[in-house]
């Protein structure tokens, strides 16, 4: 009896331990007071604008300016892994799928561009279906906010629900045609597609149903270089999910036709005399350069590791509005531009930066530190979580209860050494990385052959694949 009663009272504990695990608060540490400052400013704000479960709309999170208590579609786009990390899943889910779901012919397979806390078609945006703002890039970033939750979460909602697989569907299909965006169309569509009649030109509802880049204040603009990348990862995207369900021969043919997206990028925006890319293209037949060329690495487009370089060094040598500039930490991180991306990570959380209380700054400073500082990625497809630590030699960082491919995880990372503490329900795969060539990598003090390999940017980094299950802690450790 008493036998009994221990086993049952030690499953239960287990069972409150792992609930606790799955709803303990996320928590970051660091020896580094602007990035330990900067993660508690974000996370507060971040959370400052999560909206009322009771509205009509249901669970949501502003991504739009504030005062209009609604979200967009590309703001949320670039919101969602800063707000799953934070806790908002309810919130995400919901919000893509109100998107999703109102993708309608009658709209040309627009959906609508911003929804508020009454379930309604943002009036600042919506007229009627007829006359309403829309950036046609939304689709295609969409469907890479989708493919993005799916890997960090392994929540196959993202990637099989009917009501998000139409939208993609219809996306990849009846959105390109409506709107003359295929390859080959790139540069002789009409500027004004689908508009209302009679089309009145100082009507932005009418001059903006369907704006070809996310770059608003260029007049005539026929084409924006990042709406090229914008189709490329859609499809690439879109690729990735039809071969995750088992469609391996569209996979390939929707993997084919984005690449010839990325092709055209390389062939016919890069301008050879000023080593950088146009970024609209005229109404008058003439390329320009303006905004927008953040989005190239936004959306993963470029390959050439000298026009990769170039493009960097444009992006941070001038001033983006604060709404890119915040996308910049993550990818900078990623590109090894450490400093600089600490830089802006101080920069977008300091209060006397302008408009930093815009809600894609805090959500993109958390994702920074998560995914570019801690160097956290997760692939659903393999059950894995790897990490790479981008921190200063001297700097300490730890992320503690945080919830990813269905369980919750602890990372403790300091100078060439690992702590992955699997606090969670579910075994995953761990992948220590460390930056450069090592022959082989300490796991729990015993000896482990490294495999090496470069990344997507041309970085050599070394690792090992180990199988960490449930209430499982294991170091990981190199010369």
């Amino acid at each position: 009896m008493r036998i009994t009663s221990l086993l049952f009272l030690l499953l239960y504990c287990s069972v409150i331990s792992d609930s606790f695990a799955q709803h303990a608060e996320i928590e970051f540490r660091s020896s580094d007071t602007t990035l330990q400052n900067a993660y508690n400013w974000a996370r507060k704000m971040a959370l400052s604008y999560k909206g009322n479960a009771s509205d009509p709309v249901g669970f949501w999170y502003e991504a739009a300016l504030p005062s209009r208590n609604a979200f967009c579609m590309r703001d949320v786009s670039h919101q969602i892994i800063g707000a799953e990390i934070i806790g908002l899943g309810k919130e995400n889910k919901n919000m893509l799928k109100h998107f999703a779901r109102n993708i309608s012919g009658k709209k040309d397979w627009c959906s609508y561009w911003e929804i508020n806390k009454f379930n309604l078609p943002a009036p600042e945006d919506y007229r009627n279906d007829s006359e309403f703002w829309y950036n046609l890039n939304a689709n295609f970033d969409i469907i890479f906010a989708c493919w993005r939750l799916y890997q960090w979460t392994g929540d196959k909602t993202y990637i099989e629900d009917p009501v998000f697989t139409r939208f993609f569907e219809k996306s990849v299909t009846d959105y390109i045609d409506r709107w003359a965006l295929q390859d080959d169309s790139l540069l002789t569509r009409p500027t004004y597609l689908n508009t209302p009649a009679p089309f009145n030109s100082n009507d932005y509802f009418h001059r903006c149903r369907g704006l070809a880049s996310y770059t608003e204040d260029v007049p005539g603009l026929k084409m924006g270089v990042d709406l090229v990348a914008a189709i490329y990862r859609g499809l690439l995207s879109y690729s990735h999910i039809l071969r995750q369900n088992g469609n391996v021969s569209a996979a390939e043919n929707y993997k084919k036709k984005a690449e010839k997206y990325r092709t055209k990028i390389e062939q016919d925006w890069w301008d050879n005399q000023k080593l950088q890319y146009h970024t609209y293209y005229s109404d008058k037949g003439e390329f320009g350069k303006g905004g927008g060329s953040i989005f190239l690495l936004w959306f993963e487009a470029l390959k050439d590791s000298l026009r990769k370089k170039k493009t960097i060094e444009h992006l941070i040598s001038d001033k983006e509005n604060v709404e890119n500039t915040s996308y910049l930490p993550l990818l900078l991180y990623r590109q090894g531009y450490r400093d600089k991306a600490y830089e802006y990570i101080s920069y977008l959380s300091d209060p006397a930066t302008p408009r930093r209380e815009y809600p894609e700054v805090s959500y993109a400073v958390i994702e920074a530190i998560v995914k570019g500082l801690m160097g956290i990625e997760a692939d659903a497809a393999k059950q894995r979580i790897t990490t790479l630590f981008r921190g200063a030699d001297e700097t300490q960082g730890e992320i503690d209860n945080l919830c990813v491919l269905h369980t919750t995880i602890s990372v403790k990372h300091s100078s060439k050494q690992t702590i992955f503490f699997n606090k969670g329900a579910e075994d995953v795969y761990w992948r220590p990385s460390f930056e450069g060539k090592k022959k082989e990598i300490m796991v729990n003090n015993k000896v482990r052959k490294a495999s090496f390999m470069w990344d997507e940017n041309g970085y050599l980094f070394s690792f090992v694949d180990v199988l960490v299950k449930r209430g499982q802690k294991i170091k990981a450790n190199c010369k």
